[in-house]
Parts: structure tokens; sequence; C-alpha cells
């Protein structure tokens, strides 16, 4: 197949420039929640010297998703994920990572990194089969010197994302092959790193691989894994540093990057990359475990406002196409960068202990990740957009990505995203509770529900077996019920976030109520569990409003940001395989302003609940709609297929007052979510 050639094609031209191609272990450390006959559900707190985190998170396969997330798990293995290989050579049975001479780069990693905690929280054995697949070939494929995986490239980048993949398997497994493999490829890399350091992705993404390195020591104590901690910060991009004085204000072109002068790989390219800021969230936190301070445990708090303020986009993600482009809504965001700031977060909350992290993360999971993928999960978009008017074969207004980014196929633009965007659903999944506690004892370990959906929680715990049950529909209501059913009555604390946007929640246990939880904080409950026992929170989901570029407009509930479904004309562009590219057209005016009007926006705005189906990011199943005034403004146009950027607020409206409906982001492919305000 052939594609479109762009002069500012930046990932391909990445890769150009690159040359890219296609012991026994340390006894393990003390283990909590452990069970003998339960492989994988140990929990390993850090050793000293290491800081302790707040939480931890719990083993994979403790949680299993029950509800409308697990039908959307489901949705996802009955698509790309769970065929990808079947359809796309790049992860084929010719992948470098099965053995053969096909890409042997990163997509090989990337595909098992989301593949495997889907296969497991499904319990699907043909997805499994699958993951191990890949699995017993990596540890079976190990050189005597240490280094594993295609011996066509030596790049440390790949195998950091492989080495994700290991020790979530070794997690819910207990494989014993995997520590000593880690244990062999990190003194290797020990040795190695002196004379060939990081160079560029793996220069700007060595915090994923600190996390490995993290991991292992908690189980073995080796001492020369600190030392290669330190090593790695030391040879790592310095992200603290740029976010302590950030320089990259306005939207980055590939003239101020010099792309089209070889500038692909340089620091500034690298800096100012989408993904690479996405991943470098948890820089700070995770760092802040080796060097315990405290400045380099809020530095994702200050890496996240800066990035706010001036890429900041209403659907909780920052513009980057690929790279940061600015606050205009009709720029858009690489779904790799959505599904890496999920990791990012989930890593820094569970570090730092922060329910702002929480609050972010929800925003993602519930807008910016469903909202770039068709309802069966068969075709994604590389970049998605606030502002998205028509998905077509178009250059605008990308900066340095080429015209096939906002189509929806097999491998829009590039192919990263096809092979990493499985690790989103089944990790946020893998995050709804934490482990509390001190480090180096369990005598104060309790449970965090740090995000909310649908699931239940089963684990060993303070000798005995715990069982939980969630029961909601949020996002989309606001009620949460816990029923608490450990093996026998026993005493530790709950802790359950409360979103900053939840003024006025309410907190019962067993009926009676708690003291009013405070919003933007956790609530705790500190008592002795019965079987049965059950928590019942309510969050008033109320409507607000948020400001956004030229003090343009969003509509929020809860954690669901709104906005109006375009009218959609899919056009197939080309089959591929076992799925097809698509072009989408609007079928219907989208340039309208709203009238909201001084008072609150609950005064100007109906809202209709329906019974929630599973298929609840769909259109057709939205469970809520919301009813607004609004009129066409006709100065307000699209130019190749992207909309203007939206008209300064307010604006003068001379069309007539229509109703129009709004329904949530991720239902709608064609969309308008940051919207000019009418003069009052």
């Amino acid at each position: 197949m052939s594609s479109p050639v762009s002069t500012s094609t930046t990932r391909r031209r990445f890769l150009q420039q690159s040359g890219y191609a296609g012991l026994a272990c340390a006894l393990p450390a003390p283990a909590l929640l452990a069970s003998p006959d339960a492989p994988g559900t140990a929990i390993h707190k850090n050793r000293t010297p290491l800081a302790p985190s707040a939480f931890y998170l719990l083993p994979l396969g403790s949680i299993r998703p029950t509800g409308w997330l697990r039908n959307q798990l489901e949705i996802q293995a009955n698509g790309l994920s769970g065929h990808l290989d079947e359809t796309w050579a790049d992860v084929g049975p010719n992948s470098g990572w099965l053995g053969g001479t096909g890409e042997s780069w990163e997509r090989g990693p990337y595909f098992l990194d989301g593949l495997l905690p889907l296969a497991w929280l499904l319990d699907d054995p043909r997805l499994k089969a699958k993951a191990q697949l890949r699995i017993d070939w990596t540890l079976t494929h190990q050189a005597p010197s240490g280094m594993f995986g295609p011996a066509s490239n030596d790049d440390w980048w790949p195998r950091i994302v492989m080495l994700k993949a290991l020790t979530q398997y070794q997690e819910c497994t207990a494989d014993p092959r995997v520590i000593p493999l880690m244990d062999r490829y990190f003194r290797h890399q020990l040795s190695a790193l002196p004379a060939r350091p990081l160079r560029d992705w793996g220069k700007f993404r060595w915090q994923d691989n600190l996390l490995s390195v993290v991991w292992l020591y908690n189980r073995t104590g080796s001492a020369y894994l600190l030392d290669l901690a330190r090593l790695l910060h030391a040879q790592g991009y310095d992200w603290m540093a740029q976010y302590a004085d950030f320089k990259y204000t306005q939207k980055i072109t590939a003239e101020f990057i010099k792309l089209n002068e070889g500038g692909g790989l340089k620091d500034l390219a690298l800096a100012t990359h989408g993904v690479n800021n996405a991943q470098a969230i948890k820089t700070g936190p995770v760092w802040s475990l080796v060097s315990g301070a405290q400045a380099d445990r809020a530095a994702a708090s200050r890496m996240l406002a800066e990035l706010d303020q001036y890429h900041g986009l209403p659907n909780g993600m920052f513009s980057c196409d690929e790279h940061l482009s600015g606050r205009d809504p009709s720029q858009g965001s690489e779904l790799c960068s959505v599904v890496e700031s999920m990791f990012s977060l989930e890593q820094a909350l569970a570090i730092t202990g922060d329910p702002a992290f929480g609050d972010r993360l929800e925003r993602l999971a519930f807008n910016a990740l469903p909202g770039t993928f068709t309802d069966d999960m068969w075709a994604h978009q590389y970049n998605q957009e606030p502002n998205q008017v028509e998905c077509s074969l178009h250059n605008k207004p990308w900066v340095t990505d080429g015209p096939e980014s906002n189509l929806y196929g097999l491998e829009p633009n590039f192919g990263c995203c096809t092979a990493n965007f499985h690790q989103g659903w089944p990790k946020f999944a893998a995050s709804l509770f934490l482990l509390s506690g001190d480090q180096g004892s369990d005598a104060s370990d309790g449970l965090v529900a740090a995000v909310y959906a649908p699931c239940e929680l089963r684990i060993p715990f303070r000798g005995t077996s715990l069982h939980i049950v969630e029961e909601t529909s949020y996002p989309f209501r606001g009620e949460i019920r816990l029923t608490i059913n450990p093996g026998k009555p026993l005493r530790f604390p709950l802790a359950l976030r409360i979103p900053a946007w939840a003024a006025g929640a309410t907190l019962t246990v067993n009926g009676r109520p708690e003291p009013a939880p405070t919003p933007g904080a956790f609530a705790h409950i500190q008592r002795t569990w019965s079987p049965g026992d059950r928590v019942e929170l309510r969050f008033p989901m109320s409507l607000r409003t948020s400001r956004w570029f030229h003090e343009s407009v969003a509509i929020e509930r809860g954690p669901v940001v709104f906005s109006y479904g375009i009218g959609e004309s899919w056009v197939k562009l080309r089959d591929r395989g076992m799925t097809a590219d698509w072009q989408v057209f609007p079928s219907t005016p989208w340039n309208y302003a709203l009238h909201l009007g001084p008072s609150s926006p609950a005064g100007a705005i109906a809202v209709t609940e329906t019974e929630s189906s599973e298929a609840i990011f769909t259109h057709k199943h939205a469970p809520v709609r919301l009813s607004v005034k609004a009129s066409k403004l006709d100065a307000w146009r699209a130019i190749d297929g992207a909309a203007d950027p939206v008209p300064q607020s307010p604006v003068a409206a001379t069309r007539p007052e229509e109703t129009i409906e709004m329904i949530p982001y991720a239902a709608a492919k064609l969309r308008i979510t940051a919207f000019p305000l009418v003069k009052s």
C-alpha cells in the first residue's frame, strides 16, 4: 500500500535519521499480601534506602473488571487488540520479537505491553496464548552478555518497553525465569552504559527503565541496581529542569526544531515531542524514590500545570501533533500520548498519593481514550481533536504530522499508536484499587479506592482473604457502592478518593452517614470490617463550565466532558486486511455559539438520563444527553478540513436561537467541545 508523503512526517523521519531497520537471582524481598498457593499475589514495598511510596499498585489480576468496564475490554479484545498480529505484519509471525526478520524495534514490545494485561484481566485463553508466545521467545533469547531480544538492533529503548511487559507477567504468574533474565540484563546495562550511553528515545524515556530497576531492587535488594538507577538519571534527559524554567510556551513548528535539516532526533525536537512529555510526567515521582527529595515528588504537578497553561485541551490532554501545539482545540493529541499520560498518572498517583492525579486519570480514561476509537475498536486515530469537524486527507492543522493523522484506520500517519494503544484500558482497570501502608510493615496496610469503575477485588490480606465488589454506573451516575467481604472480621483503613469537582459528596457505611467528605482529598474510614459491610458514595453530578482558548467554554458533568456531535458521513478510503481506513465528513452544521447567560449552566441546560447500556461510549447508547441553546456563527468556518480557531468570546449572535444536543465527548467522532459564548 502506498501512503501520501508529507515533508513533515516527523516519526517516519525520526526512524530514517536514526538508522533503525528493522545467575540465580538474589533472595527475594519479604512480600506482603502473599499466599503460597496464589502465584502473583505478592506485593513488594520499597526497600531501604528507597523512599516509601504513598500507595502501591496491586499485582496484575487482583482486580477484575465488571459491568461496562469489562464490556469495554471485551470490545477491545474482539477488535484490533485481539487480532492485530493476524492482520498487521509488524507484530505478526515474522516479527523480530518472535525470531523473524520483520520489525525488530518497539512495535512488538508495545503490543505485548497492552496485550498481556488485557489477556489476564479477561482470563482469555486465546489472548494468553498470543502473549505467552512472545514472552517465551524473549525469555529464551538472552545473549551470554545479558542483552536480550532481536540481535539486529542493540537500542536500549525497545528493551525498556519489554521490561514493562515482563514485570507484569511475573506478577501474575510468578514465572521463575523473569527475575534472573532481568538481573543479567541490568548487570549488562550497568557495565555497557558508560561506553554506549542512552540516546534519543531511551535518553528521553529513561524513567520507564528506572521503574523496572526499582521493581527488581524491591525483589532482590541487589545494591548494583541503585548504581544503575543513578547512572540512568545522569544519562537521561533532565525533565525537571525543563519544567522548572519552561520555555516551550508556543506552538512548536517544523522550522523551530529544524526538522527539514535533520533535526528530528536532536534534543530540541525530542524535548518538545508529545509522547516524550507524556512519559516524562512520572519522572519526578519515580526518581524521588531514589533521591528522597520532595521537590522531585512534586515535579509531576508542576509539569501538568505548565502543559495545561500553554498547551491544555478540554479533554484532559495537552496538544501534541506530534509536538507541543498550543491551546487551540483544533489541534490534536497523539493516541500514544494519551495512553502514556495515563500510565504516568497511575504511577504518579501511587507514589505521591496526590488525588489530583486520579482526577486527571479519569478525565483521560472517560474522554480522550475512548474518543479516539471507532465504537468496535477496529480502527483508531493517530491524532484526535476536541474541535474535530472532519477526518480527511489534509495537512492542516498538524504542525509536524502528515495528512492521514486523524483518519480512523489501521495505522494512520504512523504505526506506533497501532502497537501501543492496547495498554490504556487494561492498565486503568488494574489501577482502580491501591494498597496503602508504611514502609516495611503491614501494621497499617489499608486499601485505597483510587479511581472508580465497576470491578471486583480479590486478594489475600492479613492472613485471610478479602473480596470487594464495586457496583457503579460511574462516570455517568454519581452512586458508587462497595461491598466489603473479608474472610473474617478484619480491621483496616479504607481511603476513598473524592474528586475536586464533587462538592456536596456524601458517604455512608451500612446506611449510617460518615463525616462529609472534602473534595480533592481522600476520605478515610478506619473500622473493623465484617462480611457484607456496605460503603456508599454519592457524588452530585452537577453541570460545570470550564474556560479554554479565546475564553471558549466546555461543559462538564462529573469527569465527563460533553460535545456537540456533528452528523457523520463515513467514507471508506481503503481496506486494510481485517479492518479498513476511513474518512469522516460532516453532514450537519457545527459552527455554534452557546447561550448560557450569566447564571450557572444548570439553569440553561436540560439533562436527560437513560438506562446505561454497556457500550456507554457510543452515540447510540450515550447514557446522558444535554439540551443547550445555541446560534450558528457564520464567521466561524473550516479550511482544509480543520475548524478555524474558536472565535474570541463573547460573540454577537445574528442567527436564530436553536436547541442542540450534546453527548459525551467519546461518543462524538466529529465534535465541537470548546464553544464561543454569545453575549448576554
